[in-house]
């Protein structure tokens, strides 16, 4: 089974990621780090149900890595958007046999005490026009949320907007269930919807 982790808004520096959000959402977000093998680095903000949202760039002060990034960052450009949404299981390999190739395979993760495998395809480039989940496998006890708190309110609704939406529906549906996610025919895309303190906000 799989169950929502995290959203990604990637920028083509992290500052204009966090400031995205920041001016959309009208929180301040938190100090994250560097992550090695892929040379990215983020900034993160605690959301209500155990989610957090991730503010993401390349870090040009990182060298090359010697594969292609996650999230298909190396092909990012233009305003700072939501790219991507990434669901956790207990058991990576067992949910990739259970869904087509293209997914990506595991690699080994380790931020400071957290630590963590993730499927990324070796194009960095995720099915469905990066529509389709990443997957991830928290190691240990260690969480980014716990620490964050909810300051960045409650995630109501994430809309997945892509041709073959419903294809996509169907094909997680058996590994699954979250109402907050809906799957919408059109151009590819993410849209999220959030109440903070009664107030709505949605980042694109």
């Amino acid at each position: 089974m799989m169950e929502l982790d995290h959203i990604a808004i990637a920028g083509e520096s992290l500052s204009a990621a966090v400031a995205y959000v920041q001016e959309s959402l009208g929180v301040a977000m938190q100090p994250g780090g560097e992550h090695a093998v892929f040379h990215t680095h983020n900034q993160l903000l605690g959301l209500e149900d155990g989610l957090y949202l991730e503010a993401i760039a390349v870090n040009p002060a990182a060298p090359d890595p010697d594969r292609a990034r996650w999230f298909d960052l190396d092909r990012f450009s233009g305003l700072a958007r939501l790219t991507n949404w990434i669901c956790r299981c207990d058991d990576l390999d067992a949910t990739l046999r259970a869904l087509p190739a293209g997914f990506g395979a595991p690699v080994q993760l380790q931020r400071g005490d957290l630590r963590w495998r993730m499927a990324v395809p070796q194009s960095g480039i995720l099915p469905f026009d990066n529509c389709a989940p990443a997957l991830i496998e928290w190691q240990g006890d260690a969480h980014p949320a716990p620490r964050l708190g909810s300051g960045g309110g409650r995630l109501e609704t994430l809309e997945v907007q892509h041709p073959d939406a419903l294809v996509l529906a169907d094909l997680l549906a058996p590994l699954l269930r979250d109402n907050r996610v809906l799957f919408a025919t059109g151009d590819p895309g993410l849209t999220a919807a959030f109440d903070i303190a009664g107030r709505k906000a949605v980042l694109t």
